[in-house]
């Protein structure tokens, strides 16, 4: 599939900024940090969720048509979405006003369990817009809202890290050693998914793809002159070099050097590299996520792709 920068940036901003809500909550569950952490904790994820949701519109034909990708929530997760997104970004700021003009504590945690059930689903609502085209074996599978899951929580804990070492000191130590745990999981449960995709053989043939029944089949063209919809939207158009390293950034900057970082100290300098970096392997993740994925069309097109 063709990778969408638009969609990239919102998927991978969207995801930090739900993780790092989710840390700032645990953490007022488990450590009662000050109340102004939270409430700039919630100020940069909305900043985050705001800046996902501006890439998104670059992905829209007519973006003053937006508002209509709502009416199929029925049966569409896209719309799903739509709709979740800004009641989540809505919680987020609610509990984060919250805090900021000092509320009960009862108060911000009913908020916050709000806004945590908000978040979760938006994790569920964005990965099975993927996960649920079941012609796509590399998405098809319940690994693709765990990555999505997993991966956004780890960017968000590495946030919440970074945010504490400049604003909150003392949780910076705690929030380095959970974005060690966090990212170590989504590191393996990505390679999980890589290794499933490795095995992964076509359901399809070039002789079910055009319908003719014969145990040898060559194509020398696509039956036109040059490019079309399909070729540029269904396939990457990248030499394999690119795609390979692609696959080995990810490899690196999701994790390793983050873990790095974040081992080497707890200062704001070390944890802000660690989240940069960590960020930058997320963008060269979803990039492979989408080249990765082989749509059955490309059968008949291979001759140009």
């Amino acid at each position: 599939m063709r990778p969408a920068w638009s969609v990239i940036l919102l998927t991978t901003l969207i995801g930090a900024g739900q993780g790092l809500f989710l840390a700032a909550f645990t953490g007022e569950l488990l450590l009662g940090p000050d109340p102004d952490f939270l409430a700039a904790a919630a100020g940069l994820s909305l900043v985050l969720l705001a800046a996902g949701l501006a890439a998104s519109f670059f992905h829209l034909g007519h973006p003053e048509r937006a508002w209509r990708s709502a009416a199929m929530w029925r049966t569409s997760w896209l719309s799903r979405e739509v709709i979740v997104l800004p009641a989540f970004m809505a919680s987020v700021l609610v509990w984060g006003a919250a805090h900021h003009f000092g509320f009960s504590r009862e108060i911000t945690l009913v908020l916050g369990a709000a806004a945590t059930l908000l978040g979760l689903a938006l994790f569920l609502c964005t990965a099975m817009i993927y996960a649920c085209l079941e012609f796509l074996q590399e998405w098809h599978t319940a690994l693709t809202p765990l990555n999505y899951a997993a991966l956004g929580c780890a960017s968000g804990v590495t946030a919440a890290a970074a945010l504490a070492a400049w604003l909150h000191p003392p949780l910076a130590g705690v929030y380095a050693s959970s974005a060690l745990v966090a990212g170590a999981l989504a590191y393996l449960i990505r390679l999980a998914s890589l290794a499933r995709n490795r095995r992964l053989r076509p359901k399809s043939s070039l002789a079910t793809a055009i319908g003719v029944r014969h145990p040898k089949i060559v194509q020398i063209a696509q039956g036109a002159m040059g490019g079309s919809f399909n070729t540029r939207e269904f396939f990457h158009g990248r030499p394999r070099e690119v795609v390979r390293f692609a696959r080995w950034a990810l490899l690196a900057l999701v994790f390793p050097l983050p873990a790095a970082l974040l081992a080497s100290s707890n200062s704001a300098a070390a944890t802000l590299s660690a989240f940069l970096v960590q960020y930058a392997g997320l963008l060269a993740e979803r990039w492979y996520f989408f080249a990765e994925a082989r749509h059955p069309q490309n059968l008949y097109y291979q001759a140009i792709s």
